[in-house]
């Protein structure tokens, strides 16, 4: 399916009457309103598919567009999925629609909490009005809400999918008591250490976090944030958030949008006026995603990544309309790995939609296919340079 065939289709689509007959359609038709009103209580949170962060994302890159879902009874938007069509995405030129926006690493679909399964349902019917026979849906956390809503929608309608490159992420229960939970996890020496680094921080100056959320404040925080990162090891590789200006564009729309509606905010670890480390953390309903962080490595002695995750895991815990946060990194990230204890698993979901039913199973089989031939590569590409490595 071609770019230009699924805009044909979405144009006949919405010659329909009546909003709940759209069924893909340019993000910045969306309902604003509507949008930020589904994203206040949603089944399971998606920060990445709040307007402010994907809306920012996709000024960057033409093609973006939403399956959208509608109350029957009141048009009231129930649900909505960022899409791009597999040809655009992944160079294959399928009848498939992939849910995402280009920072994406959560794929959420946002559902209205009262029916989820109606709106699960309302998504599937809408990608198969557009044209996909197959609607794949990656980085979906396979035992949340929504994909329980998903696979309910799906057998309501006698439709399969299939599941693949399924993975651990670290989580936080934030329900839990922090110092407990900390001590539980990381024991009583790793804390006592850090205690000690603390204490050898103070020596050299006054040691104070700082959590920044005020809109007319967020702006700065954040050009602190990309120039710490610029610093570290992502600015030698060039991948620092801030070292494009694209990049920075889409960061600073998207957290100062969120910080408008008091949905983002930056926790700082200050030492005297040197900033050492620093995060974003992003908010939807009850869940709230640890987005990105950096420290400064002059200071590695002092541990400042594990000294802010620590207190920010206090402060997460501590606040009662917080039940959940998504660390973002999957397992066995050096740092957070051994911080935060729960997991849980993250993959992609392919459902067939019905329509085109005889093409649904081949282009689904391709897409995997690709990524088995792509991962081989990239293992033998790596087995390469270490036996160069060896022979030196």
């Amino acid at each position: 399916m071609t770019d230009e065939s699924l805009n044909l289709t979405i144009d006949l689509a919405r010659g329909a009457t009546g909003r709940g007959a759209r069924t893909c359609v340019p993000l910045a038709e969306v309902d604003r309103a509507a949008w930020e009103e589904l994203c206040r209580n949603p089944v399971e949170g998606n920060g990445m598919f709040d307007p402010a962060f994907t809306l920012s994302a996709f000024t960057l890159s033409s093609g973006g567009r939403a399956l959208e879902a509608f109350a029957p009874q009141c048009n009231r938007l129930t649900g909505l999925l960022p899409v791009v069509s597999a040809t655009r995405l992944l160079r294959l030129p399928l009848p498939m629609l992939v849910a995402q926006q280009p920072y994406g690493i959560l794929s959420t679909p946002l559902l209205d909490k009262d029916d989820p399964v109606a709106a699960a349902g309302e998504l599937i019917d809408a990608a198969a009005r557009a044209g996909a026979a197959v609607l794949m849906i990656p980085y979906l956390p396979l035992e949340g809400a929504a994909a329980q809503a998903l696979r309910a929608a799906m057998a309501e309608r006698g439709l399969a999918g299939v599941t693949d490159n399924v993975r651990p992420r670290v989580v936080l229960d934030a329900t839990v008591d922090a110092e407990e939970y900390l001590r539980a996890g990381m024991g009583a020496k790793k804390l006592k250490e850090l205690r000690r680094q603390s204490n050898r921080m103070a020596d050299e100056g006054a040691v104070r976090f700082v959590e920044v959320a005020a809109t007319a404040e967020i702006g700065a925080a954040l050009d602190r944030f990309l120039a710490l990162e610029a610093s570290g090891w992502k600015g030698r590789r060039g991948t620092g958030l801030g070292q494009q200006a694209a990049d920075a564009a889409f960061i600073h729309g998207a957290v100062e949008d969120f910080a408008a509606r008091q949905n983002c905010w930056l926790l700082e670890l200050w030492l005297d006026q040197t900033l050492l480390a620093s995060g974003i953390m992003i908010r939807q309903g009850d869940h709230a995603l640890f987005f990105k962080i950096a420290f400064d490595e002059s200071y590695s002695r002092f541990s400042p990544g594990v000294q802010l995750t620590v207190e920010l895991t206090r402060r997460l815990c501590a606040d009662p309309a917080i039940r959940f946060v998504d660390s973002s990194a999957d397992e066995g990230h050096p740092m957070i790995d051994h911080i935060w204890r729960e997991r849980m698993a993250v993959g992609d979901l392919f459902i067939p939609t019905g329509h085109l039913a005889p093409v649904a199973k081949l282009s689904i089989a391709l897409v995997i296919a690709r990524r088995r031939l792509r991962e081989r590569a990239k293992s033998l590409y790596h087995q390469m340079l270490s036996f160069r490595e060896k022979r030196r």
